[in-house]
């Protein structure tokens, strides 16, 4: 592909006992290798409640019988919102958490900024809890009608660019000042932020005191983003990785007739490795370089999963593929 340029916790964050024992650390070889992850993107999590998803309990248990150690909350309360019950429960399962997610439609209006910053800090408060380090904030996604078209601008005019990484920059900063947490931004597809020139928009109109990239290898590969060059170019931001990989024959057929990003998943663009792109080796490699012990958090979409019993699989082979990948890691 063509290269392009590219809430039942206490508000104060205080961590219940039991979460020391969630996040404890574990000792490594080599502290500066990245710390693989995964997240229940991986086992078709898109939403808090879902009979279409496996449930919490299962997700849990199968993440450490698949050998991960670190994971994400994913959609606020899929795994729950009662911090000492949730640590005993990666407690049992011998887990650690890295991040939690929010979106950010901040483009919205000044005003947007203190009910999103409410929704960020119950986030914040419960990741701070479980002794997690980093919060992912996400771009709203276009719109589509009934009719499968996209619905208003796909992208940010100069006014709302000046809204949504102001608005960025004071979440992030109000993270840090709180919680002591970083915030990562997450470009993605059929969002305004997912193209090479729009993340980098967003890197030169952000404060890297205040936010830095959730660098999503398959959301860049779907806009042909060439990864490695992003992480050269600009490896002073480089907070957080999310690996997966897109099927670039079938990303051709999805781009060229506009198929939405919710059907090209049932399709099966995201696929496991190594069947499809980029490479994890040499990605690793430079976001180990320019950020040692970055989480790399596997995060495969698949949403919704035909077979529960799929997920576990796809994760074991998927580690197995980074293990032997040739770049450093580490799992525990």
């Amino acid at each position: 592909m063509a290269a392009v340029d590219i809430s039942r916790i206490d508000p104060s964050g205080a961590a219940p006992k039991a979460a020391a024992v969630a996040s404890a650390p574990t000792s490594a070889p080599d502290a500066s290798a990245p710390r693989v992850g995964i997240a229940p993107d991986s086992w078709g999590v898109w939403n808090a409640i879902d009979p279409a998803q496996p449930s919490p309990e299962q997700y849990v248990r199968e993440v450490a019988e698949a050998g991960y150690r670190w994971t994400e909350l994913g959609p606020y309360g899929y795994l729950g919102t009662d911090a000492g019950r949730l640590a005993e429960q990666l407690a049992e399962h011998d887990l650690s958490l890295s991040a939690g997610t929010v979106f950010t439609p901040l483009q919205e209006g000044e005003d947007a900024l203190e009910r999103i910053w409410q929704e960020t800090r119950q986030v914040g408060a419960l990741v701070r809890a479980l002794g997690g380090e980093h919060v992912i904030a996400i771009p709203t996604l276009w719109e589509r009608g009934a009719d499968g078209h996209v619905q208003g601008p796909r992208t940010f005019d100069d006014a709302q660019w000046g809204l949504f990484t102001r608005g960025v920059d004071e979440l992030g900063r109000r993270l840090a000042e709180e919680f002591g947490l970083a915030l990562q931004f997450h470009s993605h597809a059929e969002s305004p932020v997912g193209s090479g020139r729009e993340v980098v928009e967003l890197l030169e109109r952000t404060d890297p005191r205040h936010v830095n990239l959730c660098v999503d290898t398959g959301h860049l590969a779907y806009y042909q983003v060439d990864c490695e060059r992003l992480l050269r170019e600009h490896p002073e931001r480089v907070g957080y990785l999310h690996l997966k990989q897109v099927d670039p024959e079938l990303l051709a057929e999805v781009l060229k007739n506009d198929i939405p990003f919710a059907e090209a998943v049932q399709r099966g663009v995201m696929v496991e490795p190594p069947y499809g792109v980029p490479g994890y080796a040499p990605i690793l490699e430079l976001a180990a370089a320019a950020r040692p012990g970055v989480f790399a958090v596997v995060e495969q979409d698949m949403y919704p999963v035909a077979d529960f019993a799929d997920p576990v699989r796809i994760a074991r082979r998927t580690r197995e593929h980074i293990a032997g990948c040739g770049a450093p890691v580490r799992f525990r």
